[in-house]
């Protein structure tokens, strides 16, 4: 791991963390910070009639506990794990502190930072500008790039859910990709059989949000 998490490792406890496991419910404290292994956590806003929507996923690039960073003890938004997996956390003081004594690990975190927000601006813009089918392609590939296996679980209901969309919307754009050859889906778990094919039916806004990560960043602090 990066030198700049040594004092973080020495207050790390390894946790497993399954399907839908809540990190944080939205405005509630933050107790720990959060690295992921091969993980997914989504960060979902309410939009009312107790609908909520995705506006941003964090993997093992980054760390879910981002407003202690900025001096804050809640998170506005609540966070729970849609690809289950290991991970480990340290918890709020010695996170706060780590940051407060290590200049190279806050200049890495906010590095960090930067790129999360990246993310949360070019996905609202995507929302409102492109497609369900390219929307769709945008966050299987963004998932993709974070399990690191071509196979992981996903319903329709979920990615309907993360993609702030009707399930029959989600139906069609997903079967439009299956037919055209890019994914296969079957029994809640979707493979991705051409990466290519579903990069190129992805509008621009998954390689503008990769790109944005495209630095010597957040390694997770355990590997």
């Amino acid at each position: 791991e990066p030198a700049e998490y040594s004092q973080l490792l020495d207050g790390a406890e390894s946790v497993h963390l399954p399907l839908r496991t809540v990190l944080y419910e939205a405005n509630g404290p933050i107790a720990h910070v959060f690295f992921l292994e091969r993980g997914v956590a989504s960060i979902i806003a309410p939009v009312g009639d107790g609908v909520s929507v995705e506006v941003g996923t964090v993997g093992n690039e980054g760390f879910i506990g981002l407003p202690l960073l900025f001096g804050a003890d809640r998170e506005p938004n609540k966070a729970f794990i849609q690809i289950a997996d290991g991970g480990v956390r340290v918890t709020a003081a010695v996170f706060q502190t780590s940051v407060a004594e290590s200049a190279p690990l806050r200049a890495l975190l906010l590095r960090y930072a930067q790129s999360y927000l990246s993310q949360v601006s070019q996905s609202s813009a995507c929302n409102r500008a492109h497609s369900i089918e390219e929307r769709c392609a945008r966050w299987l590939l963004m998932t993709h790039d974070r399990v690191a296996a071509d196979e992981f679980p996903l319903t329709q209901e979920f990615l309907a859910l993360m993609l702030g969309v009707r399930r029959a919307g989600v139906t069609v754009a997903a079967g439009m990709l299956q037919k055209a050859g890019f994914i296969e889906y079957r029994h809640g778990r979707i493979n991705v059989v051409d990466r290519i094919g579903l990069e190129n039916a992805a509008c621009p806004c998954y390689r503008i949000i990769r790109d944005s990560y495209d630095y010597d960043g957040v390694a997770r602090p355990n590997g």
